[in-house]
């Protein structure tokens, strides 16, 4: 898990240093496939459930499950979502981050930071003993005291040999319910943060998400390993 997770957040970092505008999304599904190869790995996102790239990448209204393409376009000011997930010898590391190109607004900015905050939020509650309904609850808090909402729709999930297993990690409370968490589950902690309302939509190709009312929406996400007294985050990259 801990390779898997290093592998994932090195390809993510790559991204990162390669975003620009006019680059499209196309040519960050390539820059993955060919990173992630060069250390071993293979993208697991790549025919998950028919899914067509080796990447998510989600732009501005687009909350999850963007599909690249050579059509598409970064535009300066744009917030961009880029979802990466490494299986390296049979295990996966699975993390994402939006990122902010050029000069964007301070509407855009404000949602990315809380995006970022609300995924660290929840991170901090988990520790062996914990109820799934208290991380959802600790995002949810954040989100709302920062004027946003948190897509119910979708969630974390649990991982390890599979990319995605059980548990349903949700991003709302209440707190106190749902399953108690026990050291060595692995887990991932997603937030998708939307500036407007929570509600979203799937689009006609069956993949993309966007919000319903088109307002921005940002997204973080680590994999992280419970442990009797917190957790281990194997997607930090070191």
């Amino acid at each position: 898990m801990r390779r898997a997770g290093q592998a994932a957040a090195m390809t993510l970092a790559e991204v990162g240093r390669a975003l620009r505008p006019g680059m499209s999304t196309g040519d960050i599904d390539r820059l993955v496939r060919a990173h992630t190869a060069s250390l071993g790995g293979r993208p697991s996102q790549l025919g998950f459930h028919g899914f067509p790239a080796a990447v998510c990448t989600s732009r501005n209204e687009v909350v999850c499950h963007g599909i690249p393409s050579d059509e598409e376009r970064i535009e300066p000011g744009d917030i961009i979502n880029v979802d990466v997930t490494t299986e390296l010898e049979g295990y996966h590391g699975d993390t994402s981050r939006t990122f902010v190109v050029g000069e964007a607004s301070p509407e855009a900015r404000h949602v990315v930071s809380v995006a970022e905050r609300c995924r660290d939020a929840g991170i901090a509650v988990v520790r062996d003993g914990v109820r799934l309904g208290d991380i959802g609850a600790a995002i949810e808090e954040l989100a709302a005291r920062e004027g946003c909402t948190v897509v119910r729709d979708f969630g974390g999930h649990g991982i390890g040999r599979a990319m995605h297993a059980a548990p349903h990690v949700a991003h709302h409370g209440p707190a106190g319910r749902g399953l108690r968490l026990r050291a060595g589950m692995a887990i991932t902690i997603e937030p998708m943060v939307n500036l407007g309302a929570a509600e979203v939509t799937m689009c006609a190709d069956g993949w993309r998400v966007v919000t319903e009312d088109g307002a921005l929406s940002a997204q973080f996400e680590h994999t992280l390993v419970v442990t009797r007294r917190g957790c281990e985050i194997t997607t930090v990259l070191r």
